[in-house]
C-alpha cells in the first residue's frame, strides 16, 4: 500500500512538473566583440566587432531551461608588430549548452560550456623564443565558458548578452611561453520559430 502511495505521489509530481514544461525551436544573431587575450604579447590586441547567427533548441521546466545552440561565429583581434597591422580572423561553428535560471518576468541567468571549431586566416602576434613571431597555426577547436544574462519576451523575441571565455590554449604546441585564449562579448536577439508546451 505505501509502495502504491509512493508511485501516485511520484507521478502527480510528474504530471504537474511536465504540465509546465516548455520546448521551443528557434533562431538567433547579433554581435561580437571578440579578442585574443595573450599573455606576455609584444603587440596591442584590439578588439574585432564581427556577428554570429544560428539556432536554438529551449526545454524549460518550471524556473530551469537547457539551451544548446549552433552558432556560426566571427571572432578574432587586430594587432600591429613593427609597424606591420595583422588581422587575426576566425570562422567559428560554436555549440553551447546553456543552463538557464530564470528569476522574474522572463530575466535569466546563462551559464554553460561552449565548445567551438575554427576555420579561415588565424595569425596571432606572440613572443617567441626570438622576440616578437607571428604564428598562423593555432589549435582547430576551442572550449570556453559561457555566462550571460538574458530575458525571453512573452511573445516570442528573446535578448541575450553573453561573455564567452575561452578555456583553451590556442597555441598548444607552439614553442612560446605566451597563452592565447578567445574572449568574445555578445549581443543576441532571438526568436522563437515553433514552441510547444506553456
Amino acid at each position: 500500500m505505501k509502495k502504491l502511495l509512493v508511485v501516485l505521489c511520484v507521478m502527480a509530481i510528474g504530471s504537474q512538473a511536465f504540465s509546465q514544461a516548455q520546448f521551443s525551436i528557434g533562431i538567433k544573431g547579433g554581435l561580437n566583440f571578440a579578442n585574443l587575450d595573450v599573455s606576455s604579447a609584444s603587440a596591442a590586441y584590439n578588439s574585432k566587432t564581427g556577428y554570429h547567427g544560428g539556432a536554438f533548441v529551449l526545454l524549460k521546466l518550471g524556473k530551469i531551461g537547457i539551451q544548446p545552440e549552433l552558432i556560426y561565429s566571427k571572432q578574432g583581434s587586430s594587432f600591429q608588430i613593427n609597424t606591420t597591422n595583422i588581422d587575426a580572423n576566425y570562422d567559428y561553428f560554436n555549440i553551447p549548452i546553456v543552463l538557464k535560471l530564470y528569476t522574474i518576468a522572463g530575466i535569466n541567468l546563462q551559464v554553460g560550456p561552449q565548445f567551438g571549431f575554427a576555420s579561415g586566416n588565424v595569425p596571432v602576434g606572440i613572443n617567441g623564443n626570438n622576440g616578437s613571431a607571428i604564428v598562423d597555426k593555432l589549435k582547430g577547436s576551442d572550449i570556453s565558458a559561457a555566462l550571460g544574462l538574458g530575458w525571453d519576451a512573452p511573445f516570442g523575441l528573446s535578448i541575450d548578452a553573453r561573455y564567452n571565455l575561452g578555456l583553451t590554449k590556442l597555441n598548444e604546441g607552439v614553442t612560446t611561453q605566451s597563452e592565447v585564449k578567445n574572449q568574445v562579448i555578445q549581443v543576441s536577439l532571438g526568436y522563437k520559430l515553433f514552441k510547444f508546451g506553456k
